[in-house]
């Protein structure tokens, strides 16, 4: 009966053992990323601040890429859910309409874009090192559906046009995308936030449904 037990808790331990060694791996990456990007950042450098072995990287990650794109998700993820977290709060305390909501959360996704380590890691240094499919696949897994639901509430509700929802979802979040990579491109962060948040407002504005009829 001891054997099993001690097997177990030894099993148990060692599990532990691995998560916090990929997590530390992820977490010094992470950094060194962010404070000197990917291409000066290497393997010994990370190992060293993780303080694992070589072999532990490659236990976890086929290489420096795949660990930068765990890097990348990792801060995509924890970016959406904090944007989801401020958004619903947001409504809860100035309910309004879908729409509006959205156009609002589109301007608070552009100041997440002034944020350093999302800037760095995901907008800039992701389409570098994995390709544009990389960031794409990001904006369907964290924004596709949430798009699409919202737009979906508009549509119903009369606050904008009744557009094919599919191509309208994907057009928007190349919009947004692009809008993101213009702050993170330019030399003043500051002043490309807001132009881009000018100019994606206004166009958001062409899709709203009309108050009065055509012609009137």
């Amino acid at each position: 009966m001891k054997g099993p037990r001690f097997s177990a808790g030894r099993g148990s331990r060692r599990a532990e053992h691995v998560s916090d060694t990929r997590r530390a791996l992820v977490e010094a990456a992470r950094r060194l990323f962010a404070e000197r990007g990917y291409a000066a950042t290497g393997t010994e450098d990370i190992v060293g601040a993780a303080r694992v072995t070589r072999g532990a990287l490659y236990h976890h990650f086929r290489d420096k890429a795949d660990l930068f794109r765990a890097v990348m998700a990792e801060c995509a993820q924890e970016m959406a859910e904090r944007l989801v977290e401020q958004e619903t709060r947001r409504a809860e305390r100035e309910p309004g309409d879908a729409w509006q909501l959205l156009r609002t959360g589109f301007q608070s996704f552009l100041d997440a874009c002034t944020d350093p380590d999302f800037q760095r890691i995901v907008l800039i240094e992701g389409p570098a090192v994995l390709g544009h499919s990389a960031w794409d696949a990001l904006v369907e897994e964290h924004g596709y559906l949430l798009l699409a639901e919202a737009l979906t509430e508009a549509i119903r509700d009369n606050q904008i046009e009744e557009l094919p929802l599919a191509p309208l979802t994907r057009m928007l979040a190349a919009l947004i995308s692009e809008a993101s990579l213009y702050i993170a491109r330019a030399e003043d962060h500051e002043r490309a936030r807001q132009e881009a948040g000018l100019v994606l407002d206004r166009l958001l504005a062409g899709l709203s449904a009309p108050s009065v009829p055509s012609g009137a």
